[in-house]
């Protein structure tokens, strides 16, 4: 696939996922700035796989809806003024005897060209999309998605894959040779599912073992469904922050849904009731691999092929150079700056700064905090001021709300909330504890904030003008009563001094010690 350049107004792309249960819509606009905006997120159940694993073809009940849902998502999509489609279809049309008579309907009525991508593909693209959506660090993870028709496998880090496999085993595929019906499922049943699972990955299972990956992250709506499902049943009061899935809940879902005919089963609190009929045959397939792997706990994300593709499309463009050398969390970051428009340079310039403070304090054993907190201090100074984007009047306040409610991929909610806070704090006052926002925080956090925002205070004063005149600041040395701060500083910095005067009283009371500034000119 051939990309084309993002001209002044940008470049709107629409990527459409054709499964074996549902269509997939998202439309992005790509910005001039090397961000990218989502405009619409679609997901239509159209069950194209139903009964074509007997017949060997997709039935003409289930062509018509997907022809009628192409184009009505192509018809949505052109009112954003689309100017590309990318349209891919799995496991249905890969093994349909009439798989060209589709295609070229689906071309002629939706106008709409498909590419119909192998298992392998399939499993690369959804390795894309989930590895890039999920701090790994140095971590290698296992990743299983399981569909309508086939599941994807993937081992790999933060940054590439060495194993790729597909298989024929998908909940809808299954549900087609094993449950008909609408009454419980038996033991004897649910049995000739596994031995069917088991036969088809035993040899892969082999391989993973050795791989050891350090942890296993599972995509698409039948996992996500049941860790709702389990969620609802026996975690309802619970409020983890993460969205995981262990071996054991696991197994108390399907012996709960095994038990219940169909009416009862789509009442299952948590349960998508469109799911009801195939969810047993997809719980099978998670079942054996977390059996034969040992597996206590899975990660569970949305994220998924309709991300892969994205993330493919954007690595061919020219525009998007850092794709690969930035890690999720990098990206997500600068992803959202740029999507509202931050002063990149005085962003930097404030980050550079506030680091050299957090370094310097550290050496001095002003604090000791480590990798984490320095990294998150980083993510959240380089987007303290992006509540402008609103208004510049109480835009830490703003700031505070757009960290907090964006899709940051490769945090967890905590570093989300952390985040939020320092840019919310990094101006007008200090914390305090009785403000509504940090009481989100536990009490460890609490005291990281109020020392780490006292470094972006002191940042953001050392750049006011805007101008970056201070090159370099670092404390110098501790006494008894007194911190020394040094700053190198180009031309005429009274602006930034003011600032770091103005700062200086809440800087003594965290610290406990006069702060004295000691200025070293540059040559202009």
């Amino acid at each position: 696939m051939k990309t084309r350049k993002i001209g002044q107004n940008g470049r709107v792309v629409s990527f459409i996922d054709i499964g074996t249960n549902s269509v997939r819509l998202l439309v992005v606009r790509l910005n001039p700035n090397h961000s990218y905006s989502i405009l619409s997120r679609q997901k239509q159940q159209i069950r194209l796989g139903e009964g074509e694993y007997e017949a060997e073809e997709i039935l003409p009940d289930a062509t018509e809806r997907l022809v009628f849902v192409a184009k009505k998502f192509t018809e949505l999509a052109s009112t954003y003024n689309t100017d590309e489609f990318v349209a891919v279809a799995t496991s249905a049309l890969r093994e349909a005897a009439n798989q060209h008579e589709i295609l070229h309907l689906v071309r002629q009525e939706a106008r709409l060209d498909v590419r119909v991508i192998s298992g392998h593909e399939e499993a690369r693209l959804i390795y894309l999309g989930v590895s890039n959506g999920i701090h790994l660090g140095d971590q290698q993870a296992f990743f299983i998605d399981i569909g309508g028709g086939s599941t994807e496998i993937a081992i790999g880090g933060e940054k590439n894959y060495h194993y790729l496999e597909s298989f024929r085993l998908g909940a809808i595929r299954l549900a087609n040779l094993y449950t008909p019906g609408t009454g419980p499922v038996s033991p004897d049943q649910y049995r000739k599912i596994q031995h069917t699972v088991k036969d088809a990955i035993i040899h892969s299972i082999q391989k993973i073992r050795r791989q050891k990956p350090d942890l296993v992250i599972g995509s698409s709506g039948t996992i996500i469904n049941l860790t709702e499902i389990a969620q609802k049943a026996y975690h309802q009061n619970e409020n983890t922050g993460e969205n995981i899935l262990t071996y054991k809940d696991l197994r108390k879902v399907i012996d709960l849904l095994c038990s219940l005919p169909l009416d009862q089963r789509r009442k299952v609190p948590g349960i998508n009731p469109e799911r009801a009929d195939i969810i047993i045959p997809g719980a099978a397939i998670l079942d054996m691999f977390m059996k034969e792997l040992s597996l206590d706990v899975i990660t569970v994300t949305g994220r998924g092929l309709q991300d892969g593709l994205l993330i493919d499309y954007l690595s061919r463009m020219d525009a998007f150079p850092l794709l690969g050398e930035l890690s999720p969390r990098q990206r997500s970051v600068l992803q959202l700056g740029r999507s509202c428009g931050i002063n990149e340079v005085h962003a930097r310039t404030v980050t550079s700064l506030v680091l050299e403070l957090f370094d310097s304090a550290k050496e001095l054993q002003l604090h000791i905090f480590g990798d984490l907190e320095r990294e998150l201090l980083e993510y959240a100074t380089f987007l303290h001021d992006i509540g402008s984007f609103i208004s510049y009047t109480n835009h830490h306040a703003h700031s505070y709300y757009i960290i907090k409610n964006s899709e940051l991929l490769g945090f967890n909610q905590e570093e989300i909330n952390f985040m939020a806070n320092i840019a919310r704090f990094h101006r007008k006052r200090s914390p305090r504890k009785k403000d509504p926002e940090i009481l989100e925080l536990d009490s460890r956090d609490r005291e990281k904030l109020r020392i780490l925002t006292t470094f972006v205070r002191l940042g953001e004063s050392l750049d006011r003008s805007h101008t970056a005149l201070i090159q370099h600041v670092r404390f110098s040395s501790v006494k008894q009563d007194a911190i020394h701060l040094q700053v190198v500083a180009r031309g005429d910095c009274q602006l930034e001094i003011w600032g770091v005067e103005a700062e200086k009283k809440g800087f003594e009371k965290i610290f406990g010690k006069e702060l004295f500034l000691e200025r070293i000119q540059t040559p202009d």
